[in-house]
C-alpha cells in the first residue's frame, strides 16, 4: 500500500492556491479541470516531497463547506524553521491560531477552514518571544 494524496474541497481557487502555494509554500504538480464534470482538481506538495500530495477539489456550481477542520482534521508539514514560517504566515495575512509557543507546533487554517499543523523539524527551538506570550485565536 502507498499514499496517494488527501482531499480538501475548497470554495475559491485563488484564495486556497495563495494559501497553499504563496504562503504555505506547496507546489503545483498537477490540475485536472473536467468541463464536462464541472470541477477541478489540483495536486499540491511540499518541495521534493511529491509523494505526500494533497488533492485541492474544486466543484464549479458551489459547495456549502461547515467547519471542515473538526470533521477532517489536519494536515501536518514539518517545517525548517518553524518561527521563521509563521513569521512568513503573518506577513502574508495569516492568522497562527496556536502559536507555536514551544518552538514545536502551531496551527493555522486555509481559507476553507482546514486545519495545518507545522510541526519543527529535528528538536524543537527554544522558547522566544513574541511566540511565548502569543495567545491562541479562533479554532485550530
Amino acid at each position: 500500500m502507498k499514499y496517494l494524496h488527501t482531499m480538501v474541497r475548497v470554495q475559491n481557487v485563488d484564495e486556497s492556491l495563495d494559501f497553499y502555494c504563496d504562503k504555505l509554500g506547496l507546489q503545483l504538480l498537477n490540475r485536472y479541470d473536467s468541463e464536462q464534470g464541472r470541477f477541478s482538481l489540483i495536486f499540491l506538495a511540499a518541495p521534493g516531497d511529491d509523494d505526500a500530495q494533497v488533492e485541492l477539489t474544486y466543484n464549479w456550481d458551489g459547495d456549502t463547506l461547515g467547519e471542515g477542520s473538526r470533521n477532517f482534521g489536519h494536515l501536518a508539514y514539518a517545517v525548517d524553521n518553524i518561527y521563521e514560517t509563521c513569521q512568513h504566515l503573518i506577513d502574508g495575512g495569516v492568522t497562527i491560531n496556536r502559536p507555536p509557543r514551544d518552538g514545536r507546533m502551531a496551527f493555522v487554517r486555509s481559507p476553507d477552514n482546514i486545519s495545518v499543523e507545522l510541526l519543527q523539524s529535528g528538536e524543537a527551538l527554544a522558547p522566544s518571544e513574541p511566540w511565548t506570550s502569543m495567545e491562541n485565536t479562533g479554532d485550530w
